[in-house]
């Protein structure tokens, strides 16, 4: 990977953030939203809006295997929405989304999930019906390509933070009664995003994706609102099947997750609290390569813990201790897989930035931590954050973007520590503005595993801008 030399990243970051400082501030005055649909005269029923984010990554000393030196990117995503609502019970939606990378080069973090250039990311058609089953009910089916957010989003969401998002093939049913209770059914063939070598990735090279039946997502989901004391509680079981095709190699995944989550919103001067835990078995096998045939059982879990308190004062200060734990592999040689695998889910929420850093998800890990959030004004937040982690299982990986593993166990399962510190100012109803600064401190295993680079505690820092239309 080529060093970027002397202050230039931070030069580009400073440019940056004037320009978009400058951008929000001269706007700061405006109080409702444009959109670019009210200069279109469109016919009655349609609407058309938009998003695009440019935001500027950093990292300062890799910790991934064989890199060293520094990165950045500058990263442009962009969605185009339209909508035909046909009538009361059905409508049309399309969705064009179009995400890219600058600044990197070969040593840089590249993937699918980073780059995909001009990809229908939604196009359904979508049926609502009242009262079906029950009085006061609404449902609504759509089927076609669409994105999804489920739950927590821990297995199946639509990514905020990451560059590009996941999309589905397939049909989405939801059920809402009159006091709440929600019940989903999916049956989805997750898109798979092209191209994927890192010299057409680098160039922005657009190609068409992809679904077929060798991946299926499928499930149901039940949430229960005012169980007590405001509580709301959620029941889910989701499949996932994968074998390999003639163009993609795969892990062969045969997994069936099943979970629970109790949860209470937070308010002010009250404690909210949320627990959510899942048990995944099937079978998968333990890489893609055609030559690996045999399938490991597979059984791991997950539970997520979190109380908070929000306190009265100007700023409404939020209080929140949380922990993690995902399972990891516990013998390498035992024919078992027992790494938690989180399918679609988000990841930034809890652990930090994807796209160039990744450095921790939700496999192999032991994290307790804290956040502190103020709310200045009902437009601004900030947050301030910490955790330790450690391996679940000290002879399985590092998962995320390090790609290190000491199978015999003995470079220890102390991760370290990262401090976070992030901030969000939407400065008027078209433009917001958000930045962050992620420091890991290296623990024993960063020291001690025979592939780490040894390069250092890493610096992430990113800053972006949104504007709406």
């Amino acid at each position: 990977m080529k060093s970027i030399k002397g202050k230039t990243k931070y030069f580009f970051l400073a440019v940056f953030c004037f320009f978009a400082f400058l951008t929000g501030t001269t706007v700061s005055a405006a109080e409702k939203i444009w959109r670019l649909e009210d200069s279109l005269n469109l016919p009655e029923g349609v609407a058309f809006w938009g998003k695009h984010r440019i935001q500027y990554e950093t990292i300062d000393h890799q910790f991934r295997a064989g890199s060293d030196g520094s990165d950045q990117a500058l990263l442009l995503r962009t969605f185009l929405n339209a909508r035909w609502n046909i009538n009361e019970r059905f409508k049309i939606r399309l969705e064009m989304g179009d995400s890219r990378a600058l600044l990197n080069d070969t040593g840089s973090r590249i993937n699918v999930n980073i780059v995909n250039a001009a990809e229908l990311l939604q196009g359904y058609v979508g049926w609502s019906e009242k009262n079906l089953f029950a009085e006061g009910s609404d449902s609504f089916l759509r089927a076609g390509r669409f994105t999804m957010d489920i739950g927590s989003r821990r297995l199946i969401g639509r990514n905020g933070f990451r560059n590009n998002t996941q999309a589905y093939t397939g049909l989405d049913w939801k059920w809402t009664g009159n006091d709440g209770t929600q019940v989903r059914t999916i049956f989805t063939l997750p898109i798979n995003r092209e191209p994927s070598t890192t010299r057409e990735l680098l160039s922005n090279k657009a190609v068409f994706d992809e679904e077929s039946f060798n991946e299926i997502l499928w499930g149901s989901y039940l949430s229960l609102p005012r169980l007590f004391a405001g509580a709301t509680g959620e029941l889910f079981f989701f499949g996932f099947n994968e074998e390999d095709s003639a163009s993609r190699a795969t892990r062969d995944r045969d997994l069936y997750t099943t979970g629970m989550r109790l949860y209470r919103k937070a308010e002010s001067e009250r404690f909210d609290f949320e627990l959510e835990s899942m048990i995944q078995a099937g079978t998968v096998r333990a890489s893609t390569l055609a030559t690996d045939t045999a399938d490991l059982d597979h059984l791991a879990y997950f539970v997520h813990a979190q109380a908070g308190y929000t306190f009265r004062g100007m700023w409404k200060p939020r209080l929140l201790l949380e922990y993690d734990f995902a399972s990891g592999d516990d013998d390498p040689n035992d024919g078992d897989s027992d790494g938690f695998d989180s399918l679609a889910g988000l990841n930034a929420g809890d652990y930090g930035p994807t796209d160039i850093y990744t450095a921790f998800v939700r496999s192999n890990l032991s994290s307790p931590g804290m956040r502190l959030r103020v709310r200045p004004n009902k437009n601004v937040w900030a947050e301030f954050g910490y955790r330790a982690l450690w391996l679940a299982s000290n002879t399985d990986a590092w998962q995320g973007a390090s790609g290190i593993r000491d199978r015999s166990g003995n470079s220890g399962g102390f991760l370290g520590h990262q401090v976070v510190l992030r901030s969000r100012w939407q400065v008027c109803p078209n433009i917001a503005l958000a930045g962050g600064l992620y420091y890991r401190i290296d623990g024993e295993f960063q020291k001690n595993a025979p592939t780490s680079p040894r390069a250092g505690n890493t610096l992430h820092t990113y800053f972006s801008t949104t504007f709406k239309f």
